[in-house]
């Protein structure tokens, strides 16, 4: 029997540390390397995660299955790790190789350690969380503008000490661009009041300005499509070179109730030799200022109080944040039962 953790959740606790049944990123490919160990928390549970000598990622749960010692102080064999604590061996499904200290042990050929699916996609490893390890994953399609080879895109990844759902709903905010960021070189122009509307549509829905269009950080479309994701579009000055509006994908993992684990691909349409100017340009003049404008974000969420969706005054501009909070709150509240059961 694989060991579960956190078997039975709350809906409160599951709000808190993220939605289970789904797909979610969990670090940048390059945290992984080859014949490396890593260990990482997210959704409040510690896992150890390696790259085989075949080169695929394997995700355990962060635990020896003999006395629960922490598998990523182990050794890497290439296709298994071992624990140092005894030696045994768990391979990337779980299953127990081998007992050194005593060979033939009824340990060796169980499962009896959680195991994840993983996928990478677009420079990040995503894994499937779910309640019951023994259910196979949902499909996952993944973000348009992550496999449209039409696309340039450059993964920006950073750890902020806020809950997840403040990272998520700052960006179905998107009228803090014409305040927080109204001295970047991107969101200076436009309107700072406008009017709002929700849009469905058959993976989510859209959060956009009713009287503006393509000036500012104007609307933003949010999408469960196996993982939650959402893409934003910001208009580009010609000085910022060839590819049109600068467009980005995010995601928020929850590390634990406190902190994100946030992943932005900041992308282009571009083809041909535009593609290695927009390249040029990002990494020697853009990819600056783009970090200043998520410093901006991060120190803000960072700066509220962890309860302070509990005492606010909402109005028509916050309606995608309340649409979000409703879907989460629901899915907690399924969740939990699912697990009770």
């Amino acid at each position: 029997m694989v060991n579960r953790l956190h078997r039975n959740l709350t809906a409160d606790e599951i709000f808190a540390t993220g939605m289970r049944n789904q797909w979610h990123a969990v670090c940048p490919s390059d945290f992984v390397e080859r014949g490396s160990i890593r260990k990482l928390r997210r959704l409040g549970e510690d896992w150890v995660l390696y790259r085989g000598s075949d080169d695929t990622v394997r995700m355990l749960a962060d635990r020896c299955p003999h006395r629960g010692a922490p598998l990523s102080q182990g050794v890497h064999l290439g296709d298994r790790i071992a624990c140092k604590y005894h030696g045994v061996e768990v391979d990337g499904t779980g299953t127990v190789a081998k007992v050194p200290g005593m060979p033939g042990c009824n340990l060796e050929g169980k499962k009896l350690v959680t195991s994840l699916p993983v996928r990478e996609v677009g420079g990040a490893i995503l894994a499937w969380f779910g309640a019951d390890p023994d259910v196979e994953p949902a499909p996952l399609d993944l973000p348009d503008p992550l496999v449209d080879e039409d696309v340039s895109a450059f993964l920006c990844y950073a750890e902020w000490e806020a809950p997840w759902r403040f990272a998520l709903e700052n960006l179905l905010d998107p009228m803090h661009g014409a305040f927080l960021h109204h001295e970047s070189h991107s969101m200076f122009g436009g309107e700072t009041s406008a009017r709002f509307r929700i849009r469905e549509t058959d993976r989510g829905f859209f959060f956009e300005k009713t009287d503006q269009r393509g000036v500012n950080f104007d609307w933003v479309e949010y999408c469960r499509t196996g993982v939650d994701w959402v893409d934003l579009e910001i208009p580009y000055p010609p000085t910022a070179g060839p590819g049109g509006p600068f467009g980005i994908v995010g995601m928020g993992t929850p590390i634990d109730a406190e902190t994100t684990a946030v992943f932005f691909w900041r992308y282009r349409r571009v083809q041909g030799w535009e593609r290695d100017v927009w390249r040029f340009l990002y990494r020697t003049v853009l990819e600056e200022r783009h970090w200043e404008v998520l410093e901006q974000d991060r120190i803000m969420l960072e700066g509220m109080a962890p309860d302070a969706d509990q005492a606010e005054n909402l109005y028509q501009h916050d309606l995608g944040v309340m649409r979000l909070r409703r879907l989460y709150r629901s899915r907690a509240d399924e969740l939990a039962k699912e697990m009770a059961g």
